[in-house]
């Protein structure tokens, strides 16, 4: 893969593959004619990468759906397939190839751009790189799990929100989406694995199961649904289960394709070729975009109760001189005389218990959110420390 050169370049082109290779780059005209246009306005050259990563990274922050992320995510391809590369390689499964993950990885601009701190010192190129590698890993676990799961293990998994949502995408009207979630309820009645509750190859029913969850159905649709349909026999159970399961590993994890790939049988153009009118994201990035908030308000109240619980956790003494340290400003200095001991004894105490806090952080943000921990991981994770402790303290002072 050749090395970019100059800045313009580097804002501008994308990775190109040909089948499961890198082939060279392609300049996005419009990323170009925007970026020269933003070249020319400032009153002298400017060819840091820094400059522009913080000045693209800005404009992002006002208008997230404009060009800036599209100038930002050119800037990352080399983090995407390096992080693509490694991730392929040591992924068991040998399923997914290198461009096939390339374009997993580049789905997670969002949340490394939402995450990123340009005003910290961090390189952008170094915090996504973590950030893509722990979401690359985390999608291909969960589709594997997906694909290992037997039907009837899905439909079991299946939330009801989950299985409606996959039925209206293949297009099956209001009340054929009604008898199906009927039927799913019916089988999650009367199906009890007989095996260990995590297992992934939960079997099909046996025939007399099939007669009760039809019995059942036939008995329960005529309260339960708003348009009375036939009766239905086991066979017609079992198709309409099989169906939902299609539907929602479909809908959940839909297959990947090339942008390399042929958009026709005429040699009209690849898909790739068409990327600048493609305005909606996929389904997976919708569904976490609805439960992003969420998450986000439940992440931040287990890392205050992380931290919480290690701050309890030191001695009184250490507990004593963080809060004087954070709560009261106080330097180092300040809080030898006033305990009085020495200067160097309070560095070394303050700085044993950051450790501390840092360590049992550090090791949640590990077992808890799955990244993989380096200096640039543990630096910014020592950066959103220093920010809860003062936090922290300044609202226990205001209290």
């Amino acid at each position: 893969m050749r090395s970019r050169q100059g800045i313009t370049e580097l804002f501008t082109t994308f990775l190109q593959f040909d089948a499961d290779k890198a082939i060279g780059w392609a300049t996005d005209a419009k990323l170009r004619r925007n970026m020269l246009n933003s070249q020319a306005r400032l009153s002298e050259p400017e060819n840091s990468e820094n400059f522009w990563v913080t000045y693209w990274y800005k404009i992002w922050q006002n208008h997230t759906e404009g060009l800036a992320r599209s100038h930002l995510l050119a800037y990352l391809q080399e983090v995407c397939y390096w992080t693509a590369n490694k991730t392929v390689v040591n992924f068991s499964s040998g399923q997914y190839t290198l461009s096939d993950c390339f374009q997993m990885v580049t789905t997670s601009i969002d949340k490394v751009l939402k995450g990123f701190k340009p005003d910290m010192g961090f390189l952008l190129k170094n915090y996504a790189s973590a950030i893509f590698s722990s979401e690359l890993k985390e999608m291909l676990r969960q589709q594997n799990e997906v694909d290992i799961c037997s039907n009837w293990r899905l439909l079991r998994r299946l939330s009801q929100k989950r299985l409606v949502e996959s039925l209206q995408n293949v297009g099956l009207s209001e009340d054929a989406i009604a008898c199906y979630v009927l039927a799913w309820k019916c089988y999650q009645s009367l199906h009890a694995p007989q095996q260990a509750n995590g297992t992934r190859k939960l079997t099909r029913p046996d025939d007399a199961t099939w007669q009760a969850i039809a019995q059942l159905y036939n008995f329960q649709r005529n309260t339960q649904l708003s348009k009375l349909g036939p009766e239905c026999s086991a066979q017609t159970i079992e198709q309409w289960l099989l169906a939902c399961a299609k539907a929602a590993r479909n809908y959940l994890y839909p297959n990947t394709t090339s942008l390399n790939a042929p958009k026709g049988d005429d040699d009209s153009g690849e898909f790739q070729d068409f990327l600048p009118q493609l305005k909606q994201e996929s389904l997976l990035t919708e569904i976490l975009a609805q439960e992003e908030l969420v998450e986000r308000h439940s992440k931040q109240s287990q890392i205050n109760d992380v931290l919480l619980s290690a701050l309890n956790e030191l001695d009184s003494e250490a507990q004593n001189i963080i809060q004087l340290y954070y709560s009261q400003g106080l330097t180092q200095q300040q809080i030898a005389k006033q305990l009085g001991v020495k200067q160097y004894t309070v560095s070394r105490r303050l700085t044993k218990s950051k450790d501390s806090l840092l360590l049992k952080f550090a090791t949640w943000t590990k077992e808890s959110l799955h990244i993989s921990l380096n200096s640039q991981v543990l630096n910014y994770i020592n950066t959103i420390l220093e920010e809860w402790l003062q936090a922290h303290y300044s609202r226990s002072s205001s209290e």
